[in-house]
């Protein structure tokens, strides 16, 4: 990295930073109260919270939100008449999956093989530690050029859309010029990239019931509806022989004409094991920023160990739909819920629940924030230029704050990179990775700054 006082400040601060999000990671901030205590969601929430305080940041607020979660705002007034920069992160996390899967503790910030180990490293505890870096640099560099509000969400891993609807009743809050989400990440470690394009998704329950309860599989079984094979057959319309989702009505040939992702590549990324397929067709780029996608997340149905003999009387899932730009998600779940309604055989009674809903979004690159942070990203990694790319997850915020602000420049940059594995077990953040990209959020908060004088 090309020798600078902001660079050199950044270097100076990441110990610290780690010792901080060693103590962020640490909790169990999973925003969905079946899996871990409100409480624990609460205290992640007053913990950053009192990071900005610390950083002499003003009405720092923890916003009770219409889903029952938390967020956390600041303002950092800068000087008069500069620009408003919006700097976004959530420190609520994905649950940990199977815990015995982790090389290491899922909530103890681990360091192995030059990566941090924990979840919410890079999605998106990361994120919010990455703002606090590039603004303490700035601060120790002549001070903050613009005007900084700082939202951090509380439960964006669940998709209920708590901070969207609060954003929505308190329309001036959030507004800025320029707002920096910082939950993307490098299209692969080392080459710098802001993300253009986020699909939405649809998150709902599917339900079947044949009966009033199990019964003898000896006695029953050849004539009983079973449930659990009246949800796989559900489960199995939503995909084509390839592999493709498929949901009646719902257009699925997009293509995408940017940035592209070599299938070996994306093998690799992905860990898939030697000799079984990737599943759609056209390029990867086209099935995961230009296509829907849906995945059975999560189902209930009788466990292996203390199986009996018996036929399934009910049986649940939870189906997660990506939406790519252009499609509507609203109209994407009418479609899911008209397709499962139509393929559950047997007049089996089948009820649905939508548990998370959000847009679509895609970006104007040619804005000026865009040069800015190009500019910027130039000087972080040396000899690299910045590439724009699609990402195939969901964050519904961004496309609540397009609609609210449409005059407003919206960028994502963040820290889950490939090799993060969010979402995964063994999730990972590059401390190289924070470090480059404080120092470009700090030298594009500069160039913003300098772009908006007059």
């Amino acid at each position: 990295m090309t020798a600078n006082p902001i660079a050199e400040t950044v270097a100076s601060l990441i110990p610290r930073a780690k010792t901080e999000l060693t103590e962020l990671v640490a909790f169990h901030s999973v925003a969905d109260p079946a899996v871990a205590p409100r409480s624990e969601c609460e205290a992640a929430a007053k913990w950053v919270a009192d990071a900005l305080a610390a950083e002499g940041f003003q009405d720092v607020a923890l916003l009770d939100t219409p889903d029952g979660s938390q967020s956390v705002y600041g303002l950092l007034p800068g000087p008069e008449g500069a620009p408003t920069v919006l700097l976004y992160a959530h420190y609520d996390v994905q649950p940990m999956l199977d815990e015995s899967a982790w090389v290491t503790p899922p909530f103890e910030l681990t360091e192995r093989n030059g990566r941090w180990y924990g979840r919410g490293a890079a999605d998106c505890k990361g994120g919010f530690i990455m703002h606090l870096l590039a603004l303490r640099a700035l601060k120790a560099n002549g001070g903050v050029p613009v005007t900084v509000k700082v939202i951090v969400e509380g439960s964006e891993e669940q998709g209920t859309g708590g901070l969207e609807r609060y954003a929505e009743a308190h329309p001036e809050l959030l507004r800025a010029d320029a707002i920096v989400i910082g939950d993307s990440g490098n299209f692969r470690l080392g080459l710098p990239t802001v993300t253009a394009t986020l699909r939405g998704m649809t998150m709902i329950r599917v339900q079947v019931d044949t009966m009033e309860g199990n019964l003898h599989s000896g006695m029953f079984g050849g004539a009983a509806p079973d449930a659990l094979a009246a949800l796989i057959r559900v489960l199995d319309s939503l995909r084509a022989e390839d592999g493709s989702t498929v949901v009646d009505g719902l257009a699925a040939d997009a293509a995408w004409d940017g940035l592209q992702y070599p299938a070996e590549d994306f093998r690799k990324d992905a860990k898939v094991l030697d000799g079984v397929g990737l599943i759609g067709h056209g390029t990867v780029a086209d099935r995961l920023w230009a296509r829907p996608a849906v995945t059975v997340v999560g189902i209930d149905c009788p466990p292996v160990a203390g199986a009996t003999p018996s036929v399934p009387s009910s049986a649940r899932a939870q189906i997660s739909l990506r939406v790519p730009p252009g499609q509507d998600a609203a109209e994407a779940t009418k479609l899911l819920y008209a397709h499962i309604e139509k393929h559950t055989p047997w007049n089996a009674r089948v009820s649905l629940e939508q548990v998370g809903q959000g847009q679509a979004f895609r970006a104007d690159v040619t804005s000026p924030a865009y040069t800015s942070m190009a500019d910027a990203m130039g000087i972080a990694y040396p000899g690299e230029e910045m590439q724009i790319s699609g990402m195939g997850g969901s964050i519904p915020l961004c496309n609540t704050l397009a609609a609210l602000y449409p005059e407003s420049e919206i960028l994502l940059i963040g820290l889950s990179e490939p090799e993060a594995q969010i979402h995964a077990v063994n999730e990972s953040v590059s401390p190289e990775e924070l470090e480059r990209l404080s120092v470009a959020e700090a030298h594009f908060l500069v160039n913003y700054a300098r772009s908006k004088q007059v």
